[in-house]
C-alpha cells in the first residue's frame, strides 16, 4: 500500500491531529512523544482506570495492583521522559527490591537472590558449587549483550525483515551476541550454563513473563535473568504511578485524557485511509491519525473490520492467538505475611513449568507447582494499606484456560480463591490465612470484561520464535493507512520495558511519515 501519506495537522477538517484508543503505557508514552512536537492528540480509555494491566484500584483501603507487580530495565522509560525533556525521578518515585526473589518449595524450605552479582553468585554455590561458578560465566556473556543491546533491540524499528538487517548492519555486534540466543529457546540456553535442577528452575521461569514456557520462549529471555540484577523497582503509590507519570507528561504537552470511553469503530474514508474514531454512544471524532493501543486482534477484526482488509491480512491476523491468561488473587491481611523479598516464587523443576502450559492449552487448571508467585507490594510502600495491615498479589498456579473443561471462571472464581488461599497458608506463609481480612480475585474472564483483552491475555498475542519482531504485527499499519499501533501486541511483546518501547518505536514512526 505505500508509505502512509503526509497529512496536514492543525487542520479545521479534523477534531484532533491524533487519537489514541487505550490509555495504556505504550499508548500513553506514544501520545506523549508526539504531542511534544505539537499534534494535538485525544487519548479514549474504555475504563476508570488508565495503565490497563499496570494500574491501580482502591478496595476497602487497600490500593491493589491489576496485574503488573514491579518495574525493570527502566532504560526504556527513562528513555520516554527523557525525550518529552523530562526526568522520569520528577514525576514518580521508584522503591529498589532487594532481593529480586525468594523462592520456597512445598517443604517450605527457601532461599533468596540479592541483586549484587557476587551475593547472588555465593547463594548459588550454597546449592550447587558447579552452578554458582557457572553463573558468572553466565554473567560475564550476558552482561555485554545487555550493555551494548538490549536498548537498541527493544527500542528501534523491526517492522519488517529490512529493518532487522538494518538493526544487525548498525550494531554489527548484536548478531554475534544476541542472534543466538534468537534463534534458540530459552530453556536451551540456561542448559549450557546450569545443571542443578532447583537453579535451572529459579532461571527458567523467567519466560512467562512474555507468556511463553521455557521450552518454546526465545533464548534471549535469558538475559532477563541477569538484566534483574541491575536493579528492579516499585513505584511508590502502585503501579499506577507509571502511567500517571506518562499521562502527567502528556497533559503539559496538550494530550487530553477521557476515560470510560469505549470506542466501537475506527472510521475511514472510501480509500481505506483513517479519518478518525466512533465511540459506543454514537459520536464520530475525526483525526488524520489513529493510534491503537489495544489488542491487534481486536484493533482489526473488530475495530476496523474483516470487510475493509485484505485477505492476505486477515489471514495473518487469524493467526496470532491472545497470550495466556494468568488469574491475580488480590489478598490483605492485618499482620505481615511470612516473606522476605518483594516476589516469593514456589521453586519449580524446569519440566514442571512446560508441563504447566500444556495444561493450560488442553483447557486444564494444572495441578503441578507451576507459577505461584506472591507479590508484597506493601513491604515496599506501607502507606497502600492501613497501618498495620498489608497486601499480597498471589498468582495461583498460573497460567490457567480461559474456558477450563466442564465449567468457567464464573463458577469456579470462589473455589478458586479458597484453593490459593490455602495453598499460600501452607506453603507460603503458614498460619496467615486467619489474618486474612479481605480476597478479591480476577480471573482471565474478568481481565477480558475489565481490560477487554481477548481470552483474557494479558501479554497481547502468544509469544515465541516464530512471533517476534517482524513476524508481529506493525507499528505502521500495513493494512490501513494512518494507522499505528502501540503496546503488547506488537515488537517484543508484553510486559513495561518493551511495551513501553513500543511507544518510542511509534512516536518516531508517526514523526516519519508526517513531521
Amino acid at each position: 500500500m505505500g508509505r502512509n501519506p503526509k497529512v496536514k495537522f492543525g487542520s479545521d477538517q479534523y477534531d484532533y491531529d491524533m487519537i489514541t484508543i487505550g490509555a495504556g503505557i505504550g499508548g500513553l508514552s506514544t501520545s506523549a512523544l508526539v504531542a511534544k512536537e505539537g499534534l494535538k492528540v485525544l487519548v479514549l480509555e474504555q475504563s476508570d482506570l488508565i495503565g490497563g494491566c499496570c494500574s491501580t484500584y482502591e478496595d476497602k483501603g487497600y490500593k491493589l495492583d491489576v496485574g503488573a507487580s514491579i518495574v525493570e530495565v527502566i532504560d526504556a522509560m527513562e528513555e520516554v521522559f527523557r525525550r518529552c525533556g523530562k526526568k522520569a525521578e520528577d514525576y514518580m518515585e521508584l522503591i529498589p527490591c532487594d532481593p529480586i526473589y525468594a523462592f520456597v518449595d512445598e517443604k517450605g524450605q527457601r532461599f533468596a537472590y540479592p541483586v549484587d552479582w557476587d551475593e547472588c553468585a555465593k547463594v548459588i554455590s550454597e546449592i550447587d558449587p558447579r552452578d554458582g561458578k557457572s553463573f558468572y560465566k553466565f554473567m560475564k556473556k550476558g552482561r555485554k549483550s545487555i550493555e551494548k543491546y538490549l536498548l537498541p533491540l527493544f527500542s528501534l524499528p523491526m517492522q519488517t525483515m529490512g529493518d532487522s538487517l538494518k538493526l544487525m548492519l548498525k550494531y554489527p555486534g548484536l548478531m554475534v551476541n544476541l542472534m543466538p540466543q534468537m534463534l534458540s529457546t530459552h530453556e536451551a540456553v540456561i542448559k549450557k550454563y546450569f545443571k542443578n535442577p532447583i537453579v535451572l528452575g529459579s532461571m527458567a521461569f523467567q519466560s512467562y513473563f512474555v507468556g511463553a514456557p521455557p521450552e518454546l520462549c526465545p533464548g534471549f529471555m535469558g538475559l532477563v535473568a541477569l538484566t534483574e540484577h541491575y536493579g528492579i523497582w516499585y513505584p511508590k503509590g502502585g503501579m499506577i504511578a507509571i502511567p500517571n507519570g506518562l499521562a502527567a507528561v502528556g497533559k503539559e504537552f496538550g494530550v487530553e485524557i477521557r476515560t470510560n470511553t469505549l470506542v466501537d469503530r475506527i472510521l475511514l474514508d472510501d480509500k481505506n485511509v483513517v479519518k478518525g474514531v466512533r465511540t459506543a454512544d454514537g459520536t464520530e471524532i475525526t483525526a488524520p491519525v489513529v493510534l491503537s493501543n489495544i489488542n491487534a486482534i481486536v484493533t482489526y477484526k473488530n475495530l476496523i473490520g474483516r470487510e475493509n482488509l485484505p485477505w492476505h491480512i486477515n489471514k495473518g491476523i487469524n493467526s496470532f492467538t491472545p497470550s495466556m491468561g494468568c488469574p491475580m488473587v488480590y489478598l490483605a491481611m492485618d499482620t505481615a505475611p511470612d516473606l522476605i523479598a518483594h516476589h516469593t516464587m514456589i521453586a519449580s523443576p524446569l519440566d514442571q513449568l512446560n508441563e504447566s502450559w500444556y495444561d493450560y492449552k488442553n483447557d486444564v487448571i494444572s495441578k503441578k507447582a507451576g507459577q505461584s508467585l506472591a507479590c508484597w507490594p506493601t513491604d515496599a510502600d506501607p502507606d497502600l494499606a492501613p497501618k498495620g495491615h498489608h497486601i499480597v498479589n498471589f498468582v495461583y498456579n498460573g497460567p490457567v484456560p480461559y474456558a477450563p473443561i466442564g465449567s468457567n471462571w464464573d463458577l469456579l472464581k470462589e473455589r478458586y480463591i479458597e484453593d490459593a488461599i490455602d495453598y499460600f497458608d501452607r506453603v507460603f506463609s503458614p498460619g496467615i490465612k486467619k489474618h486474612i481480612v479481605y480476597a478479591q480475585a480476577s480471573t482471565p474472564l474478568d481481565f477480558e470484561r475489565r481490560l477487554l483483552a481477548p481470552r483474557g491475555c494479558i501479554y497481547g498475542l502468544d509469544f515465541d520464535i516464530t512471533t517476534v519482531g517482524p513476524m508481529r504485527p506493525r507499528s505502521r499499519s500495513w493494512a490501513v493507512k494512518n494507522l499505528y499501533l502501540a503496546g503488547a501486541s506488537t515488537h517484543m511483546s508484553g510486559g513495561i520495558p518493551t511495551v513501553m518501547s513500543s511507544g518510542l518505536i511509534t512516536s518516531e514512526l508517526i514523526k516519519e511519515d508526517h513531521l
